[in-house]
């Protein structure tokens, strides 16, 4: 094994020594947390699935309390992945095998980073004080390390299902723009829960049922049914980033749809694109004045028409946002 890491040159001689957990040890990187196993070299995507869901275990059962930690700047991955810009990624349609497999390389690559945006958010903020002084409750923590599970879960069962289509997650290039906005919102709580939780969450509800059509429509129900499981799962991850927006706005006492219209305007580039999953949106709590005042001015109008022909619905504010 080089003294260097082939990630970014990091010095291995440096590294930790950690116990995999079933026996083996693993040589980390101190620089992004690149792990290599001791016996064959080999490197797994930075022990990320195994340890979330030791963490989670240890943190259910009470046995950690909230700490303080430096996050790294950029989580480690594996070296041999190829890395492109978001814009540059073939997802397919899912017509053939090998355009499922893209779709499901693409979802992979997303929880895989969702992950690391979990525990990002948990060691970042863990210092975080409310304008009264007060830190954030033990739940909050508690909802985003269920999240971090959930996350890791998707990525298992996505990278199993690649498998059995005759792939493996690294086949097809992969991109790193989820992480892009957690270092755009790394200095700013409500930040990171508006873009993360509250505008890429929410449009992964938006493309589900989209993406379940195109993998029915060829008989895949293995990868329909993980699809569902992922769908379930994320309307709670938005639902988490609302409670806590919403949380923190009233104990500011600041107006939370205001407030979570300025922000996505600053870090967010361009308008918010129908078509939106409104039920789903509506099950994780955010109602319509949450977004369609996001959307480009001349497609407002026709969201407005297209919600006006559904029935049952209703346009006004949602409890959570009167109350702040």
């Amino acid at each position: 094994m080089d003294a260097s890491c082939p990630h970014e040159g990091g010095p291995l001689e440096l590294g930790d020594i950690e116990d995999f957990g079933d026996g083996k040890l693993v040589l980390v990187c101190p620089w992004h947390d690149f792990d290599f196993c001791l016996e064959t070299g080999v490197s797994s995507s930075g022990l990320q699935v195994n340890l979330t869901f030791k963490v989670q275990e240890r943190w259910n059962s009470g046995a950690m309390e909230v700490g303080q930690t430096t996050p790294p700047q950029q989580p480690g991955r594996k070296g041999d992945l190829t890395v492109l810009q978001p814009g540059k990624i073939k997802r397919g349609k899912g017509g053939t095998q090998a355009s499922r497999i893209a779709l499901l390389h693409s979802l992979a690559n997303i929880e895989q980073w969702a992950i690391d945006l979990s525990w990002d958010i948990i060691a970042r903020f863990s210092a975080f004080r409310l304008q009264n002084g007060e830190p954030l409750p033990r739940q909050f923590f508690t909802d985003f390390v269920k999240v971090a599970g959930d996350e890791a879960k998707h990525y298992q069962l996505l990278e199993k299902r690649i498998s059995e289509l005759g792939s493996f997650f690294g086949a097809l290039p992969v991109h790193n723009g989820l992480w892009q906005s957690a270092t755009d919102t790394a200095d700013d709580l409500l930040s990171r829960l508006a873009i993360v939780h509250m505008v890429h969450e929410a449009r992964g509800l938006d493309v589900h049922p989209q993406t379940l059509s195109r993998f029915a429509a060829q008989g895949d129900q293995a990868s329909v049914d993980i699809l569902e499981v992922i769908y379930r799962d994320e309307i709670t991850h938005v639902a988490a980033g609302l409670t806590w927006f919403t949380y923190i706005c009233s104990e500011e006492r600041q107006d939370c749809l205001s407030t979570f219209h300025g922000l996505v305007k600053k870090h967010f580039k361009g308008y918010l694109k129908p078509p939106f999953n409104t039920e789903g949106r509506k099950t994780a709590g955010m109602t319509e004045e949450w977004y369609v005042p996001l959307v480009r001015p001349s497609s407002q109008q026709q969201q407005k028409e297209k919600q006006q022909q559904q029935p049952g619905n209703t346009s006004h504010c949602s409890d959570e946002a009167q109350q702040c």
